[in-house]
């Protein structure tokens, strides 16, 4: 009996994504389930990020921040970011196709691997301007960048102010609000 191949693995669409039950993630058509619930601490931060990113974004007529939505990006990959921010408006209600321009993810035990490797690859592939990973165990934020099509790590903070150029409008994110 030889190694598994890649062409006997299960290869899943958005039409079988959405019919399960549950959170899920589908990612180049293998499903990652979004189980268990995230903890307190990890809900928390969310939470704060969202309020300060609100707060920051109150002038600007075109970037909105959301908290977790599906972004389809194609018929076998459909991601949830924990806290995202897009500069344009959603053709779809029930999910949005444009890459956000800011991604946040928070890590946790069961996602801490995917995100800092397959969706650190599948988002600079996809073109998001900013994404940072979040460590509520470290209590540090490392901020990424995207430079000529590559990620290059702006900083790692615990409580700094980092300023945000997206095409619409900039920001001065304070890392200190969100533990």
């Amino acid at each position: 009996m030889g190694a598994v191949k890649e062409e006997d693995l299960p290869y899943y669409s958005y039409d079988d994504y959405a019919l399960w039950e549950g959170d899920w993630e589908l990612i180049h058509g293998v499903p990652y389930v979004m189980a268990p619930a995230p903890m307190i601490k990890h809900q928390a931060i969310s939470n704060k990020i969202a309020w300060h990113l609100h707060e920051l974004l109150q002038e600007c007529k075109t970037c909105q921040a959301l908290l977790p939505v599906d972004w389809k990006i194609d018929n076998h990959t459909i991601v949830e970011p924990d806290n995202l921010i897009i500069c344009h408006e959603p053709q779809n209600e029930a999910y949005i196709t444009q890459a956000p321009t800011v991604i946040f993810e928070i890590l946790s035990k069961s996602t801490a691997h995917k995100d800092k490797n397959l969706k650190y690859s599948l988002y600079e592939k996809e073109g998001v301007d900013y994404y940072i990973i979040v460590d509520p165990t470290e209590s540090i934020a490392k901020i990424y960048k995207l430079h000529e099509g590559r990620y290059i790590k702006v900083c790692d903070t615990h409580n700094e102010c980092v300023d945000f150029e997206l095409d619409e409008c900039e920001f001065l994110f304070d890392f200190g609000k969100i533990w």
